[in-house]
């Protein structure tokens, strides 16, 4: 491997090979991350979801603490993840019936040595493909998307917002 490009890289050694970063000499901090993304469906896939007449139940309730247990679990799915003590995972569901959409925001929070942008959108990610899972059999062409980090606050780099639009 060509170790030339790797400086900007903090999951790779001088060597090239892949590593979880030390964060031991970090500072504690309270470290918070927003992130959302979108559902796409169709507006009867929508109306079902909403009047709570889907088969398959709750489907947004289902999708909330399956976006809760993703962020708890995000180490054991992203390789380089620290395992992180968590002290707070929201997620929120806003529905557009007129776009037929479902928006979903994350917000996790810890007090640790690294930051919970990854725990974050993991969350809206699992919340977003249970709802694609439930509502699978009457809506296969739901497509998820505009999945980002839209704030992050805590640790040595700060506050970062989101300015722009992907």
């Amino acid at each position: 491997m060509n170790t030339d490009n790797l400086t900007n890289f903090t999951h790779f050694n001088s060597a090239g090979d892949a590593h979880i970063v030390d964060v031991g000499e970090k500072s504690i901090s309270h470290r918070v991350a927003i992130a959302e993304g979108y559902i796409k469906m169709q507006a009867t896939t929508l109306e079902k979801i909403l009047q709570g007449t889907h088969k398959k139940g709750d489907v947004l309730g289902v999708a909330r603490i399956a976006g809760i247990m993703a962020a708890k679990r995000t180490s054991d799915i992203i390789p380089l993840c620290h395992p992180l003590a968590l002290t707070k995972v929201e997620i929120n569901f806003q529905s557009d019936i007129s776009n037929a959409h479902i928006y979903c925001q994350a917000q996790v929070e810890t007090r640790g040595q690294t930051g919970v942008e990854m725990e974050a959108l993991f969350a809206v990610q699992t919340a977003l493909l249970t709802i694609y899972d439930m509502c699978k059999a009457v809506d296969r062409g739901m497509i998820l998307t505009h999945v980002a980090l839209v704030e992050k606050k805590g640790g040595k780099s700060g506050h970062w917002l989101r300015t722009n639009e992907a």
